[in-house]
């Protein structure tokens, strides 16, 4: 029944989704909470370009974001990423646009968290001396990440499912190797269904394993 499998490497497709998803997810997280930063700092300048810069990329699609990274950057203006190699530097540049859409929505994730926590912790802090930052660091930003574990995982999912969309530039994860599966196959049917529970067996548990983390992690108030 599952003959037309043979010869295709779906499990090594469906690793370089996983990576595709961890190394994003990192740097989004990375990336995200700097813009969060900057949307609550008292410089107007950075609030400025946080909020200029979430407003900007949550309204461009994020195909447009990653063919850009591959004919913009890569073909333009020569941005190999480092890699001589055109394999790795798709993947490079595909990292780079998942980065760039998703810290967006990492960076309101967390914005909205930082509004939970009560004002007068933020003033206490300053009161004995820490700066903004230390504030942020120390008080803020450890109460905000537990009261938003479940809208995090929201974007992991999300994340892990977009990982697609790095297929537009020869990346050879999930979606690329199904697409060359349904040209060269019969099976279309059985195909989709192959990679479908593919992508349930990879995002189910990330949200009960994270639902289930955020529910024991959050902050009572």
């Amino acid at each position: 029944m599952f003959d037309f499998l043979q010869g295709y490497d779906v499990l090594g497709a469906f690793w370089m989704t996983v990576k595709l998803t961890v190394l994003s997810a990192v740097g989004s997280l990375v990336w995200g909470t700097l813009l969060a930063a900057m949307r609550v700092s008292p410089v107007p300048l950075m609030r400025g370009f946080g909020t200029a810069y979430v407003n900007i990329v949550r309204n461009i699609p994020l195909t447009v974001i990653i063919l850009f990274n591959s004919a913009g950057l890569a073909d333009i203006f020569g941005v190999t990423m480092g890699a001589s190699d055109f394999k790795i530097q798709g993947f490079r540049l595909a990292v780079l646009g998942l980065v760039a859409y998703h810290a967006a929505f990492v960076c309101e994730a967390l914005r909205s968290g930082i509004n939970t926590v009560p004002l007068g912790q933020a003033e206490a802090a300053r009161a004995i001396g820490l700066s903004f930052s230390q504030t942020l660091q120390l008080v803020v930003l450890p109460q905000a990440f537990r009261s938003v574990i479940g809208p995090l995982a929201n974007v992991l999912i999300a994340l892990t499912k977009n990982t697609t969309v790095a297929a537009a530039i020869g990346v050879a994860e999930a979606a690329y190797l199904m697409k060359t599966m349904m040209e060269n196959e019969a099976q279309t049917l059985l195909i989709g269904a192959v990679f479908a529970f593919g992508f349930v067996v990879l995002t189910l548990p990330t949200g009960l394993i994270l639902g289930w983390l955020g529910k024991r992690l959050a902050v009572k108030r």
